[in-house]
């Protein structure tokens, strides 16, 4: 008999454990020792630790590794990755898993597309600064700042408005960060300032990630992709890679997407009409400097029409 506290038992849990201690201790380590041997390799390593923790704080918003949502928010609680309070990342991550509203302007909280009416409004030079975000080397260079910052006003504008949970989020998150700047005060090691470029760093790999997971497509089941990359990046990114595989089965683990995607890879590829890219190099190439999409979505409303359909066939 299973563990009533684990989902799927010890077995299935462990590489979430291992992993979520592993990002601890070099997180650790990097703010400690190693800032004083090698600051540089320092602020690397934290990085990483602390982009690889944002990826856990996902796989624990979905139910992993325990059974009960108290132990998993205790497990990331600490914000080592600084930018987003992880009950707003919930929240919002978990209402983008409604599949019929992927990349849709307004309903969306992920998407990065503009209804085409907003972005003809917009100031000349911010049309500029989004287009340069639309490229990999943007969206690594400056995307951190403008996400947080669109992130930053909204949840401002439903404090003001009192939405229930906002604030308490965002008061939780600073105890967060009460916590690791604790820490690093206690170690007398990295100061909060390199912690801080370590997290922009966290930041930016992580928009390697985000970069193309999902595309205009009048289909909302053609959205989202596939990259067969099974290199450090995927690990880092806990095989998000396989991201149609994850939108279809959000619950399964991080380790078992692989497997599944390859039992099923003929399915999953007609599902996303061929969304596909073999590895993240390919991306680079791709995409380094030249954007993949334009910034206003470039089948709005078509993408909304389809988005509503399921509410019109439950009305009718």
């Amino acid at each position: 008999m299973r563990d009533s506290a684990f989902p799927a038992g010890w077995a299935e849990e462990a590489p979430t454990l291992a992993l979520l201690l592993a990002s601890y201790g070099l997180f650790g380590l990097g703010t400690t020792w190693l800032w004083h041997a090698q600051p540089l390799l320092a602020v690397l390593v934290v990085g990483w630790a602390a982009a690889q923790f944002c990826s856990l704080q996902h796989e624990v918003l979905h139910g992993h590794p325990f059974a009960n949502r108290h132990l998993n928010h205790a497990l990331v609680f600490p914000a080592l990755g600084f930018f987003y309070p992880y009950l707003r990342f919930q929240e919002t991550h978990l209402a983008h898993h409604h599949d019929p509203i992927l990349t849709d302007p307004y309903d969306d909280p992920e998407s990065n597309y503009l209804d085409p009416a907003v972005w003809a409004g917009l100031p000349r030079g911010l049309k500029a600064l989004l287009r340069v975000n639309n490229t990999l080397a943007g969206r690594m260079l400056i995307g951190p700042l403008i996400g947080f910052g669109f992130f930053l006003g909204a949840d401002a504008a439903l404090i003001r408005r009192g939405v229930p949970g906002v604030a308490r989020a965002w008061l939780l998150h600073l105890a967060g960060i009460g916590l690791v700047v604790l820490w690093l005060r206690a170690m007398g090691g990295m100061p909060v300032w390199a912690w801080l470029l370590a997290c922009y760093l966290a930041a930016a790999l992580l928009k390697i990630r985000t970069f193309l997971e999902h595309r205009a497509h009048e289909l909302f089941r053609a959205r989202t992709v596939v990259i067969e990359d099974r290199g450090p990046l995927a690990l880092l990114f806990l095989n998000n890679n396989f991201h149609v595989v994850h939108h279809m089965h959000p619950a399964v683990p991080w380790h078992r997407l692989p497997a599944l995607y390859r039992q099923n890879r003929d399915h999953y590829l007609r599902r996303n009409e061929g969304y596909l890219y073999r590895n993240y190099w390919q991306i680079v190439r791709a995409h380094l400097f030249r954007a993949k999409d334009p910034v206003p979505h470039p089948v709005w409303p078509v993408a909304r029409g389809e988005a509503e359909a399921p509410r019109r066939a439950a009305a009718e």
